[in-house]
């Protein structure tokens, strides 16, 4: 049966840009150097207007940047776990954003205000490894941020699931069949082409199949009046089929002649909804994941964790997809919460470490030079030793020091997780505490524990804020 025509609009967009060049491209508009796009509307309505992203300069490739303000001079530097920790008496205190520049958040505020006055949207990248993953805390964060802002949608998912504990605040994963989940592992780093949340799903399972459906958040209604897929196409791709609460809506292609981006675009009426999306079985088939929105003033919030994963990990992501995702999302402000599990990478010298960060930062700010960052440090994850006792773990310290460095100098704010929780040594007593707020492994936080970390995190991200801010440099 074709779509109820009372219920449901549909518009299918698709934008290709040639991957293996590495062209960047939003919404049919040509991004980069060199990079060209196609893109074609298949509609039964008049054709939207494509997505324009407004152009940002990048700082290298002989292309000028007008220099920024001199920045005030940085303010002392607290020592390593010994900051602003537990200034409320209790484990995990109210600590702030340490921001040498003064304007680290400056375009987040700005966009915020816009939200705030029914104006516009604000959009944030959360990127990092198991503690986001999880979407306790980011969702924590993302339920503040709409109750006062405004509910703008629950943002970038996959539609089935990458590892059987995926969730998110927004959404409900109903079902996962076929797919298997492609991403950088640590034992053989592999560079692919992974997408915006650099995890992508493929199948060539003719029954492959996934299934989400919208749902209430917290205090929040969750609806959704978009839903936009991005997918791959390649040579000798096969087919999908996307339903909407059921109906078929439209057969999909995903062969092409090269490897290319696409982008299909599903428009309906404001309410909760599922999409599921079905594999014909006549070709692989990858899936980056699924944009789900509503048509109206607030704050979208991208939850992008991966399990296990290392900041470095973006440097295997596929540039020229990896570029075009992120214009196409176009975050008010991105954030990197690494550096747990880089805290037991022992073989990876520090200044290694730092150098493969700071070419990561680098290459965001090029490509979102306006955008505000933010880096979240490692948490406390105290040595086991052999008599069962816990011990120091001496280069979470020189973490939290790359990072501070790293982060003053691309003008990026940092949260030191590590004095937030109470200092070296901390999570022995985050477990011991009752309720607890440390898991049992000394390495992740229980519920309570990420829901402190969301709501302090979330204060020392409005601390500053004023709706009348005005708009970033």
């Amino acid at each position: 049966m074709g779509p109820r025509s009372s219920t449901l609009r549909w518009q299918l967009t698709l934008s290709f840009c040639s991957a293996l060049a590495g062209a960047a491209c939003s919404g049919g508009v040509a991004r980069g150097q060199g990079g060209t796009t196609a893109s074609n509307e298949i509609s039964g309505t008049a054709p939207r207007e494509p997505l324009v992203v407004e152009a940002r300069p990048l700082t290298e490739n002989g292309m000028v940047v007008e220099p920024p303000p001199a920045p005030p001079e940085p303010k002392p530097r607290p020592p390593v776990g010994t900051g602003p920790a537990v200034t409320d008496g209790t484990l995990g205190g109210a600590i702030p954003i340490e921001d040498p520049s003064g304007r680290a958040l400056a375009a987040f505020h700005a966009a915020l205000g816009r939200a705030e006055r029914r104006e516009g949207r604000a959009r944030i990248a959360f990127y990092g490894a198991s503690h986001v993953a999880s979407d306790l805390f980011t969702g924590r964060i993302r339920q503040r941020l709409q109750a006062r802002f405004g509910d703008a949608g629950p943002g970038f998912v996959l539609p089935a699931k990458p590892w059987r504990w995926y969730r998110h605040h927004g959404v409900k994963i109903e079902k996962s069949r076929g797919f298997d989940d492609l991403r950088v592992r640590a034992r053989a780093p592999k560079d692919d082409i992974y997408g915006l949340a650099g995890v992508a799903l493929q199948t060539d399972d003719k029954y492959g199949r996934g299934i989400l459906r919208t749902r209430k958040n917290g205090g929040l209604e969750g609806m959704a009046s978009r839903f936009e897929l991005y997918y791959l196409k390649q040579p000798n791709g096969g087919t999908m089929s996307v339903f909407i609460d059921g109906e078929r809506t439209r057969n999909l292609g995903a062969r092409a002649k090269g490897t290319e981006t696409a982008y299909a675009a599903f428009e309906v009426e404001p309410g909760h909804h599922t999409l599921e999306v079905r594999t014909h079985g006549n070709g692989p088939v990858r899936l980056f994941g699924v944009s789900v929105e509503r048509d109206a003033p607030g704050v979208i919030l991208d939850t992008l964790g991966i399990p296990g994963a290392r900041a470095r990990y973006h440097l295997h992501w596929d540039e020229g997809v990896y570029r075009e995702h992120l214009l196409r999302r176009n975050p008010d402000l991105i954030v990197l919460a690494y550096g747990t599990n880089e805290a037991g990478d022992d073989d990876v010298p520090i200044e290694r470490y730092e150098g493969r960060l700071r070419q990561v930062m680098k290459r965001l700010r090029e490509i979102l030079p306006a955008a505000s960052c933010l880096l979240v440090g490692p948490s406390d994850r105290p040595i086991k030793d052999d008599d069962g006792s816990y011990s120091t773990r001496p280069r979470t310290a020189q973490l939290v020091e790359s990072q501070r460095r790293v982060s003053a100098e691309m003008g990026c704010g940092f949260f030191d997780l590590v004095a937030f929780m109470g200092g070296d040594m901390s999570m022995v007593r985050w477990v011991a505490t009752e309720p607890p707020m440390g898991a049992k492994d000394h390495v992740h936080f229980t519920k309570h524990g990420y829901v402190r970390l969301g709501d302090v995190l979330h204060d020392a991200l409005l601390e500053g804020y004023t709706a009348t801010a005005p708009a970033a440099p």
